[in-house]
């Protein structure tokens, strides 16, 4: 009952909230309490009855019911040890977010925290889902809370970005669509007992839908403009959470159910990861403002995570799984930070802004230990997780690495400009001396953040060592002679075994 819970708990607590007849404080109060019992929900995996068993391939917590049985459509949700990290994300971030705006006091209070609270089930939907139809169901439910918070909530060319938004993410979600019923009727709707494929067509019908979602280069022309325009703590969920739907689909669906598809292409994938890793980074460091920052850095990192799975070898698989969960914490603390900057300077402009360090000794602590853990200095959580990437591309191929050490240095560029255009210089012209320091509220949230990235720091393995059950075994297994209930996805078929098998 443990994943049905995870995704009814905040669903309910969304229809709650839509109904509560309160202030705005009450219900953002509510809707933090939901969040918060989600999260504790989620411990229980860890601390219950049943705890997860991560020495097991197995897929565990399942449920399974009938649903359109005529065509093998059934509601099946269940956990593996990448899946359960990745859930986590997401509620750790959503309680973030919902804390920020409760702070900050949004407006139509019902509205707002009820599609929040429907966002974080249809995410988690999304990370458990077993079948097709009902992943594609909780993909574009996920989608309909953030055109709506973009639109209504957003900045001043809100509409702008919304519209650009809904014309990739629908042009990649029709797509997937029909791939999905085209694969569905010929080899099963279910992940766990479908026939794995050897169509091109059918793996880039899903490749390009995750692209556009991740977003990887070059379908990322939606980034800059929902990013900027977002309230911060929507896109805090945008990079911190959406953005790994796509890299899970990746992991779920492309790797195991299209082994032979994924080896052709692979140099392909590796080739546009790796151009839009050293491309983000470029635009992150010519970008004029915070957000524009965080936003590029987002792109260079989620291209770094593509490099690590299409890498497909342990190390990279395992590297990329923490660095999903270091990236989500990494860029959710920062679009915090970018939305306390502006609510006190009423602008994120790096040229109106500096000097913020004088007398906000609280707010210059957190952009610096935030932004030396995004440089991925050696003993952070980043650390960890851009080394177990690189180290597995380099097993792939020396020439996979040098983009990103490339990459590296220009985020050592990137995040110093950032954090000297904020704190230090003259003070900005719109930065006022009776700006106050970091508030109580907004330390608990962005705190508790930083202190997830340095438990991280101090445990990666926690991770990367508990994400992939059976990769060892899958050195010695033909890709053609295991099952997909064999791989579930814990079992990610290895680069050696699939060349074996072709």
């Amino acid at each position: 009952m443990l994943t049905t819970s995870l995704i009814a708990l905040p669903l309910a607590g969304a229809l709650a909230v839509f109904l509560l007849p309160a202030s705005k404080e009450w219900v953002g109060s509510l809707a933090l309490a939901v969040a918060l019992a989600e999260l504790g929900l989620w411990i229980t995996g860890f601390f219950g009855k049943r705890q997860f068993d991560f020495g097991s391939a197995k897929i565990q917590f399942e449920q399974k019911h009938a649903w359109i049985s005529d065509l093998g459509i059934s509601y099946h949700v269940g956990l593996f040890g990448f899946s359960l990290w990745l859930v986590g994300l997401t509620v750790v971030v959503m309680t973030a977010a919902i804390a920020y705006g409760l702070w900050a006091g949004r407006e139509r209070a019902n509205a707002y925290y009820a599609l929040m609270l429907f966002l974080t089930g249809a995410v988690v939907c999304v990370f458990t889902a077993q079948d097709l139809i009902l992943f594609y169901v909780a993909y574009e439910a996920m989608m309909i809370p953030l055109y709506v918070l973009i639109g209504v909530w957003g900045g001043a060319r809100r509409l702008q970005a919304t519209f650009k938004f809904v014309a990739y993410t629908m042009a990649g979600s029709l797509l997937m669509f029909a791939t999905i019923v085209v694969y569905g009727i010929s080899h099963g709707f279910d992940l766990t007992s479908a026939q794995q494929s050897g169509s091109v067509w059918l793996f880039l019908g899903f490749a390009a839908a995750f692209t556009v979602k991740a977003p990887l280069f070059p379908l990322h022309g939606w980034l800059a403009d929902a990013y900027r325009e977002s309230p911060p703590e929507v896109a805090a969920v945008l990079s911190g959470v959406v953005s790994k739907v796509a890299i899970f689909g990746f992991l779920r669906i492309a790797l195991t159910q299209f082994p032979g598809p994924t080896h052709d292409l692979r140099t392909l994938f590796l080739t546009l990861s790796a151009v839009g890793l050293v491309y983000g980074s470029l635009l992150a460091f010519r970008a004029p403002d915070v957000r524009g920052i965080v936003a590029y850095s987002s792109l260079a990192q989620m291209s770094l995570i593509g490099l690590g799975v299409f890498s497909q070898n342990e190390l990279s698989l395992s590297g990329s799984v923490l660095q999903m969960v270091n990236h989500g914490l990494i860029s959710t603390a920062l679009f915090l930070l970018a939305g306390v900057i502006e609510m006190r300077t009423h602008t994120g402009a790096l040229a109106r802004l500096g000097g913020m360090a004088r007398g906000r000794p609280i707010l210059a602590s957190l952009i610096v230990s935030i932004g030396v853990i995004s440089l991925a200095v050696p003993g952070s959580n980043a650390f960890a997780g851009e080394f177990m990437i690189l180290a597995g591309a380099f097993q792939r191929g020396w020439g996979w690495a040098i983009p990103g050490l490339v990459a590296m240095v220009l985020a050592a560029m990137y995040m110093l400009r950032l954090i000297s255009a904020v704190l230090h210089r003259e003070l900005g012209e719109s930065v006022t001396k009776k700006a106050p320091d970091v508030r109580p509220a907004e330390l608990c949230v962005i705190g508790a953040l930083l202190a997830a990235m340095l438990a991280l720091s101090v445990w990666p393995a926690a991770i990367s060592k508990r994400s992939f059950a059976c990769l060892d075994q899958t050195q010695t297994t033909s890709a053609s002679s295991s099952t997909p209930a064999q791989f579930g996805l814990a079992c990610v078929p290895s680069p050696s075994s699939t060349e074996q098998t072709r």
